[in-house]
């Protein structure tokens, strides 16, 4: 692996800021996480959606994968654009984006509403995520070499539960089911425009700008063979998260019968829970040592899960949510943490940007292939399908791992 990077020295705060960067740094972690939970948000009400609307599954994941694609568009035009311009311009103009979205969101009354508040989504998290994984480096406490790529681990995966179990909860047991959760996130992002007016920049304007917004997926050449060594496990991982977020609370509707909100949120969160928990519990372990729990984890709990499904068995196909949650969150850490380590400042964001669009690809492009077989072979027997072949993508980021060990 290549050699950890020096630290360069911090930029100057920009006149007017009044949070000093060890605040910036857990308001940064805490912008991370409500943009993560606003992009899970829309998973336990796409069954409430569907009923009141009446779309297919295959529209489901249209829904869906219309928002992945706009987020990959923005990492493609957008993700490297703060490293020219500093970072607090870029965060301000995706919080501005996401609250226009939950907007939408909150005036929607048929499918096109929805996809458009989904593609406004996209470009807005697309903006934020390779700007805030950066912003999180630049803050890295000194006494904490490790800490900017342990939270980009455990922020997003974490984040993802809690707006898919906080949803969960207001859909089940709050009034306004559809309207109220997105209220609040409006308010979320009112607190995290403040905290981003406050912060000190922390990348240097350089030329280049207009020529950044030119889509391109580019890896220096000493970053590539690092980047490449993790493609397995990042596209097994996050196409396990596209499942879970796309269909797992259809999922839990069609094969065990169960409607009740609250239970479709807990079946994303239990896989990000478990993800966040596992990628703190990992912290300090060595990298090839991570890299096999997450290949463990996803062949096992992809295996587990099958065969719970097959048996109609809820408990075991519980327990495999929770084992493949382990392997989701142990990916996390190691792809995160490697990234943090090799690159250099003014390589933060684009790195970041190439290995979010590999995730987001994983995320989408299994999820809307299932969305159409449901339509053509049933809910059931495509999950048994995904969940295989999410075990035998584990297998293969093993033998990856073991070859370049």
């Amino acid at each position: 692996m290549t050699a950890v990077a020096e630290r360069p020295a911090p930029a100057r705060p920009v006149r007017g800021a009044r949070l000093s960067r060890a605040t910036a740094f857990a308001a940064i972690a805490a912008i991370l996480v409500t943009f993560a939970a606003a992009a899970a948000v829309p998973s336990p009400l796409y069954v409430v959606y569907q009923r009141e609307w009446g779309f297919s599954a295959a529209m489901l994941t249209v829904i869906f994968a219309v928002y992945v694609v706009a987020l990959i568009a923005a990492l493609l035009t957008l993700g490297a654009l703060s490293d020219y311009v500093g970072r607090r311009p870029v965060l301000a103009g995706a919080i501005v984006l996401e609250a226009v979205a939950l907007v939408l969101f909150l005036v929607a009354g048929d499918v096109s509403a929805l996809l458009a508040a989904r593609i406004v989504q996209g470009v807005a998290t697309g903006a934020a995520l390779s700007t805030l994984g950066a912003a999180l480096i630049d803050l890295n406490p000194e006494h904490a070499p490790g800490r900017a790529g342990l939270i980009s681990g455990i922020a997003p995966v974490g984040g993802l539960g809690l707006g898919a179990l906080g949803c969960g909860l207001l859909v089940e047991f709050a009034p306004f089911p559809t309207h109220l959760v997105f209220a609040l996130l409006l308010a979320g992002m009112a607190v995290a425009g403040l905290a981003v007016a406050l912060m000190p920049e922390t990348a240097a304007r350089r030329p280049g700008a207009a020529a950044s917004l030119t889509p391109r997926l580019g890896v220096p050449a000493r970053l590539r063979a690092d980047l490449v060594a993790l493609v397995p496990i990042i596209v097994a991982s996050w196409a396990l998260g596209g499942l879970y977020l796309s269909l797992g609370p259809s999922v839990a509707a069609d094969s065990f019968g169960i409607h009740d909100h609250l239970i479709g949120g807990l079946v994303v969160a239990i896989v990000c829970g478990v993800g966040a928990l596992t990628s703190f519990l990992l912290r300090g372990t060595p990298t090839p040592r991570v890299l096999l729990v997450a290949g463990s984890g996803l062949v096992a709990g992809g295996l587990i899960t099958v065969a719970g499904l097959v048996a109609g068995s809820l408990p075991l196909a519980t327990a495999g949510s929770v084992v493949s949650g382990a392997g989701f969150g142990a990916a996390a850490l190691a792809s995160f943490s490697t990234l943090a380590q090799i690159a250099q400042p003014h390589e933060r964001s684009e790195l970041l940007a190439v290995a979010l669009v590999i995730s987001y690809a994983a995320l989408s492009l299994p999820a809307v292939i299932a969305g159409v077989a449901a339509g053509r072979v049933g809910l059931h027997a495509t999950v048994l399908v995904y969940g295989a072949a999410v075990a035998a993508l584990g297998a293969l980021a093993l033998l990856a791992q073991r070859r370049r060990g």
